[in-house]
């Protein structure tokens, strides 16, 4: 059989798709998300997996804080340890009130699973170095993670240094 040009120019046909095909996709689909969505619920009574979110989040934070301090003052100050006891075990404890941190600005809502410091030294070259930390012990066997930010000289910060993530 020979094609010829009116078989080129012919529109095409396009089948619908199959109603049980439809049917099976979107069967597979919300399935899959109710598993997905049910899998991460707990029981009112289990509390949340700790997260390294919050420490992540509030020496950058913590930093901003201290540099905004610094370019209105003209002076890094050293605050912390808050709180005192490096909570343990997962357990979120109330971030007391401290007149340092509320002076430069930092005070986290609620509970911290946390404690917070920064600290002020001079570099070799008569600098100032500082570094903004968050301590964190979710397994509750004494080994503290660390999370670490630092300002340089002309107040960027570093990326975050992780120690003994997850202890």
């Amino acid at each position: 059989m020979a094609w010829n040009e009116s078989d080129w120019s012919a529109p095409l046909r396009k089948r619908p798709a199959h109603p049980i095909l439809v049917v099976v996709v979107l069967a597979v689909t919300a399935g899959h998300l109710l598993v997905t969505q049910c899998s991460e619920k707990r029981p009112a009574t289990q509390a949340a997996t700790p997260s390294d979110a919050e420490a992540r989040v509030n020496v950058l934070a913590l930093c901003d804080a201290v540099q905004a301090y610094r370019d209105e003052h003209g002076v890094y100050v050293t605050a912390g340890p808050t709180p005192k006891e490096v909570p343990r075990g997962g357990r979120a404890v109330a971030f007391p009130k401290d007149e340092t941190f509320h002076r430069i600005g930092f005070e986290p809502d609620g509970k911290v699973h946390f404690q917070y410091q920064v600290v002020v030294q001079e570099s070799p070259v008569g600098e100032p170095e500082v570094s903004c930390i968050a301590r964190g012990d979710f397994d509750g066997d004494g080994l503290n993670s660390l999370y670490r930010v630092r300002l340089d000289a002309n107040g960027m910060t570093t990326p975050i240094e992780v120690e003994r993530e997850g202890e």
